[in-house]
């Protein structure tokens, strides 16, 4: 879904001036597909389309989730000025958003003509006012809780939103993606098809294709119903279908689906659709304050005690304990 209307994204082939902001708890992958494309487009053009300045918000550096450090050049300075400013957040970026950061970084807006919110960057972005009245996106993982922390931003499931002088992404492959767009948009598609020539990527999605819960990779070539009975366990989380409805959407016989998953991915479906759920409910229990009896309900069960149960015999000790875990 993109609305766009900055100039950053009209044909130019002059140097365009990034700040890069990184958060600790980030993911590698995120902080690469935001600074390598960058780094490629200049290699294979021959110039300077772009350069950039990696902050923190304290100057020191940001630890990745997998436990490498991002090298930095400073602290991020409110006064300093260049054409784009990048917020690459994840763990614990939430949490960072109540934090008076968002006032300075909503008096730093003016210093930069687009600000774009790489994954959980985008809940900063949000508490610092800049989403009001438009259209965001962020990872699926934090979707409902955004939407909800958001009323008067128009949250989209859409992999990458460009809505005037303000982006968002999902994840790290959407912002590869996004950063090709950049590219392709500033100087053609033959330095975007070499970049992600470097990369040997290829970019099968556009901006507005949905987050999937399941990455399905090439499972369409293993059958081309697999994915679709997938799609439809994922889009029915909370009011879980029979998997007689299910095979029944799919064209499928209950045995036939049976089959396909067992030889797939070497369970039936009724079972990964259960483990679909409670990796759902997973996350709730450990991202989220929200009730476990309020859980149970969004990931489909009838009652708290039948949740309980459930959880208890897949993860070997009941919601509780996993967060009282994590607290």
């Amino acid at each position: 879904m993109n609305s766009e209307t900055s100039p950053l994204f009209f044909p130019d082939t002059g140097t365009l001036d990034v700040t890069v902001l990184v958060f600790s708890g980030a993911s590698l992958l995120c902080v690469a597909s935001t600074i390598d494309p960058m780094r490629a487009a200049n290699r294979v053009s021959g110039g300077t389309l772009f350069k950039w300045r990696i902050v923190s918000l304290d100057g020191k550096p940001a630890i990745t989730t997998c436990g490498l450090p991002i090298a930095v050049s400073g602290s991020f300075d409110t006064s300093k000025k260049a054409d784009m400013l990048l917020v690459v957040g994840g763990f614990g970026t939430s949490d960072i958003a109540r934090t008076t950061f968002t006032a300075n970084l909503r008096r730093a807006a003016h210093n930069y003509r687009m600000i774009g919110g790489i994954e959980a960057g985008s809940w900063l972005l949000g508490r610092a006012g800049l989403l009001s009245g438009r259209k965001a996106t962020t990872h699926w993982e934090d979707m409902e809780e955004f939407t909800a922390e958001f009323p008067d931003t128009e949250v989209r499931p859409d992999r990458y939103v460009i809505d005037g002088p303000v982006f968002t992404s999902g994840g790290a492959s959407p912002t590869f993606d996004l950063m090709l767009h950049l590219i392709r948009s500033r100087v053609g598609m033959s330095v975007a098809l070499d970049v992600a020539s470097v990369f040997i990527y290829d970019e099968a999605h556009a901006s507005s294709d949905a987050q999937p819960l399941v990455s399905l990779g090439r499972l369409d070539d293993v059958h081309p119903k697999l994915a679709g009975a997938i799609r439809l366990m994922e889009g029915h989380i909370d009011a879980p279908l029979t998997i007689g409805a299910i095979a029944k959407r799919c064209g499928l016989s209950a045995r036939s689906l049976e089959k396909i998953f067992s030889k797939a991915v070497g369970e039936g479906p009724g079972r990964y659709y259960l483990r679909l759920r409670l990796k759902v409910a997973r996350r709730l229990i450990t991202d989220t304050r929200s009730p476990l009896a309020d859980i149970a309900a969004r990931t489909g069960f009838s009652s708290a005690a039948a949740f309980t149960r459930t959880f208890r015999h897949f993860e070997g000790r009941p919601p509780s304990a996993l967060r009282s875990a994590h607290r």
